[in-house]
């Protein structure tokens, strides 16, 4: 089926043509702003503009564009841009991380490392603990947690029954997510102490987004130790070389 894609000939001159697969592969390229030329009308709309530029391009050599001064300069700048990116990228490529030196990272940082989670609460803020023990005294009869919060809260989420809706590792206070990370789905906590005050917490959800394991946070540490040394080499290779050409600073 490709073979016959790449035999179809939308439009040629001379030894240059414009297959189907030349235009889908463009199109492609694009990505979602692309689709829009992805039926006939398109097809050939895009068809054509790339003989366009082929055109413009044949023109341009015909007239010898490419020897006029200022399309050199022009070419030269290139040139010297593509140049050091390219040199860029053969002095970095040979920079690794080996295996051990992540695992070294992982055990001496553990604590930088906590899994993810994504929470679905609802809390009764109070202002001191007797009050969060005597509202918990409640709920423990059976009164309902959406009243009582209604009644006792000074959060203005007492409005919705307390509820907090769904946030994520990082997005609470420390001892609030702690308790969240602790709790099994469905329960009510004992008063938590944050700098707010006391919270009664029922956790209604609880998911783990991403695990803290060493596999997966491997990939991460690779590359904020690899940026490290790839900046490491950049610095040894300029010193170098402003050693090696003998570099007059003025500043």
């Amino acid at each position: 089926m490709e073979d016959k894609m790449e035999e179809r000939i939308l439009t040629r001159v001379g030894d240059f043509k414009v297959t189907e697969k030349d235009v889908l592969d463009f199109i492609n390229l694009l990505g979602q702003e692309g689709m829009q030329f992805n039926n006939p009308e398109g097809i050939n709309q895009v068809a054509k503009e790339l003989m366009n530029q082929h055109l413009i391009y044949l023109d341009a050599k015909e007239n010898k564009l490419d020897e006029d001064e200022d399309f050199i300069n022009e070419l030269n700048v290139a040139k010297e841009q593509m140049l050091k990116q390219y040199s860029m990228r053969k002095v970095l490529e040979s920079v690794e991380v080996p295996e051990e030196e992540i695992k070294a990272f992982y055990e001496e940082n553990k604590a930088m490392f906590k899994p993810m989670y994504s929470f679905k609460a609802s809390h009764i803020l109070v202002e001191d603990e007797d009050k969060a023990k005597e509202v918990k005294a409640k709920l423990d009869e059976g009164q309902k947690f959406e009243d009582l919060a209604q009644e006792y809260s000074t959060c203005p989420s007492k409005e919705a029954g307390g509820e907090l809706g769904i946030f994520s590792t990082g997005q609470m206070v420390p001892e609030f997510e702690d308790a969240c990370v602790e709790m099994e789905v469905g329960s009510i906590s004992e008063p938590v102490q944050t700098q707010f005050g006391y919270h009664l917490i029922k956790l209604d959800d609880k998911a783990m987004a991403k695990d803290s394991d060493f596999d997966s946070v491997k990939l991460d540490i690779n590359n904020m130790l690899l940026g490290q040394k790839q900046q490491e080499k950049y610095l040894e290779v300029t010193e170098n070389l402003y050693n090696k050409y003998e570099v007059e600073s003025f500043i």
